[in-house]
C-alpha cells in the first residue's frame, strides 16, 4: 500500500477567494440567463409587431429594456468580483514572498552569526597551531633519525611506490585491439593468358 499523501491546508484567506469565485460564478450565469430573455423578448416584439399588436409589442420592448439594465448592473457586480479576487491573490502572494523574505534574513542571520571575526579568529589560530605542532614532529623526527635510517626510510617508500605501481598496472584493464570486419584483398600478379602458358620455345 502506498503512502498517504499529505493534504495541503485549506486557510482562511484561500476559502474567501473560493467565496468570491462561487459568486463570480454564479452572477455569470444570471448574465446568461438575461440574455435568453432579452431574446426571447425581441422575438416576441416582432412577432406581435407583425401581428399588428403594437401595444403588446412595446410592452415586450419595455420588459427587454428592463433586462438590459439588469445586465448593465451584473456587468458592474462582475467586475467588482474580478478586480477583489485578483487583487486578493495577489496580496497572498506578496505575503508568501514576504515570509520567505523574512526566513532567507534569518539564515543570514545565522550564517553571520557562525562566521563572526572571533570564529574565524579561532580557527584561524587553531589552524596555525596544527601547523606549528606539525612542523615540531617533523623537526623531532628528523633530529632523531641517524642517515642511515633515512636512507632506510627513503628505501622503504621506494618500495612503496613500486607495489602501489605493481596493484595499479594489474588491475587496469587490458585494451584488445578489435578483429577486422573485412577480408583483406590478396594480391596476385597478372593472370596469363592462355595462348602464353601453353607457348613452347622453339630451338634456332
Amino acid at each position: 500500500m502506498g503512502g498517504h499523501q499529505s493534504v495541503p491546508k485549506v486557510t482562511k484567506q484561500d476559502r474567501a477567494v473560493l467565496d468570491l469565485k462561487l459568486q463570480r460564478d454564479k452572477v455569470r450565469q444570471y448574465q446568461k440567463k438575461i440574455q435568453v430573455v432579452l431574446d426571447r423578448e425581441h422575438e416576441i416584439a416582432k412577432q406581435q409587431l407583425a401581428a399588428g399588436n403594437k401595444d403588446r409589442a412595446l410592452i415586450a420592448l419595455r420588459k427587454r429594456k428592463y433586462q438590459e439594465g439588469l445586465l448593465v448592473k451584473t456587468d458592474t457586480q462582475l467586475e467588482n468580483l474580478e478586480k477583489l479576487v485578483s487583487t486578493i491573490e495577489f496580496s497572498l502572494v506578496e505575503v508568501s514572498v514576504l515570509h520567505g523574505l523574512q526566513q532567507g534574513n534569518e539564515v543570514l542571520k545565522q550564517i553571520h552569526k557562525e562566521l563572526n571575526v572571533e570564529n574565524v579568529e579561532r580557527i584561524l589560530e587553531e589552524t596555525q597551531e596544527a601547523r606549528e605542532y606539525q612542523r615540531e614532529v617533523d623537526e623531532m623526527l628528523a633530529n632523531s633519525l641517524t642517515m642511515e635510517d633515512e636512507e632506510a626510510v627513503q628505501a622503504e617508500l621506494r618500495e612503496l611506490q613500486l607495489q602501489v605501481l605493481t596493484v595499479e598496472e594489474q588491475e587496469r584493464p587490458i585494451h584488445l585491439p578489435s578483429p577486422p570486419t573485412t577480408v583483406p584483398a590478396t594480391e596476385e600478379g597478372p593472370e596469363l593468358q592462355p595462348q602464353e602458358r601453353e607457348r613452347v620455345p622453339v630451338a634456332a
